[in-house]
């Protein structure tokens, strides 16, 4: 067996990059020897370092734990390194546990979006929905981004925002009738922490395909609707994004659904 190798075999052999063994050089963790041309020549010693730094790399060390380790390397510090990780290993586990869930929630969202009936005014019932909420108006995108970014770091928990559904807006419905103009009073997100809640019940609901502007000519729609069969508004109309610039750049892709709290009038 060889008892020495030069870089370029430590690096294809260990897959560790050429820039990062030199790197663990110059800070001291690895020593290798120098040919008489100068060449780097490593050790079976410099590789079972490599290798302990790699390993402990990909599960989060810092390099000051690992040169600690390396440094102090017996019996029992060899037992509270496994020890840590292990417990290292547990929290990873349950993180990808936890993504997969949200990966595979995400997933079914964008494909119920894709599967919702089109420029349809139904009434549906839906149960009390936690959420957080910023009770801040807006006019532009750009602004509604900025209060999303704000809700989303109250859940220091969420992993994705991309095809959650959960993001939405609410509109006066006064403002929308006498002016015809859509004014945001708030954002929110819908999630199980939240501190606020979205109120369950009876409501109209409506989802089209496309530009936001949209939302003007269906939240009359369901208004109307709601006066021709003897239904009483009774709370804002709420925009919920199910497609938007989270999962798609172009706009035709949008899905929107409006929904218009109601109830039946004595």
């Amino acid at each position: 067996m060889k008892q020495y190798f030069k870089i370029g075999e430590i690096s294809k052999l260990y897959k560790i990059g050429v820039d990062s063994i030199r790197y663990y050089e110059e800070i001291g963790l690895i020593q290798p020897e120098r040919s008489e041309s100068g060449y780097r020549h490593y050790s079976i010693h410099d590789i079972w370092r490599l290798n302990v730094i790699r390993d402990l790399r990909s599960i989060g060390f810092t390099m000051e734990q690992i040169r600690e380790y390396l440094e102090n390397h017996t019996t029992s510090s060899s037992l509270k390194l496994l020890e840590e990780e292990q417990e290292v290993i547990q929290q990873q586990m349950q993180y990808l546990q936890k993504l997969q869930k949200n990966v595979a929630q995400r997933l079914n969202t964008i494909r119920c979006a894709q599967t919702l009936p089109l420029y349809k005014i139904e009434q549906i019932t839906l149960p009390p929905r936690r959420c957080h909420n910023l009770s801040e108006g807006y006019h532009a995108a750009e602004e509604m981004d900025i209060l999303i970014e704000r809700l989303i770091n109250l859940d220091k928990d969420r992993l994705y925002i991309i095809g959650s559904n959960q993001i939405g807006t609410r509109i006066s419905l006064s403002a929308l009738q006498d002016k015809k103009v859509l004014s945001y009073q708030s954002v929110f997100l819908i999630d199980e922490q939240g501190e606020n809640f979205i109120p369950g019940g009876d409501y109209l609901c409506v989802t089209y395909r496309g530009s936001y502007s949209q939302s003007t000519q269906w939240g009359l729609k369901l208004a109307e609707y709601a006066k021709k069969h003897h239904l009483t508004v009774h709370g804002e109309l709420l925009e919920l994004l199910w497609v938007d610039i989270h999962i798609s750049s172009d706009e035709t892709e949008y899905i929107t659904q409006l929904q218009l709290p109601v109830k039946k009038i004595s």
